[in-house]
């Protein structure tokens, strides 16, 4: 009984290995992996061009606004716009 639950997890292992195998080969050395690493590095580029205010810079996640249309905006820029008072 150990023998055969033994080899049906070596063989569910090998198949996790060789699945695993044929993703890593697929995504470092086809053309498709190469598109999947541009598409991730685009949205990483794009969420930290979110966070970034012209004004003032890079803000955390957490400080910033997020307007009724849904645009996320500096806290500080908010702050300025809604009371007038300028932190120069």
């Amino acid at each position: 009984m150990v023998a055969i639950v033994l080899e049906g997890g070596l063989f569910v292992a090998a198949l996790a290995a060789c699945a695993a195998l044929l993703v890593w080969g697929i995504l470092a050395f086809t053309p498709l992996g190469t598109r999947w690493r541009q598409a991730r590095n685009r949205r990483l580029i794009d969420q930290r061009a979110a966070l970034t205010c012209p004004i003032h810079g890079w803000q955390a996640p957490d400080s910033l606004v997020r307007l009724p249309s849904g645009e996320p905006l500096c806290s500080q820029c908010y702050q300025e716009t809604l009371y007038g008072q300028l932190d120069g």
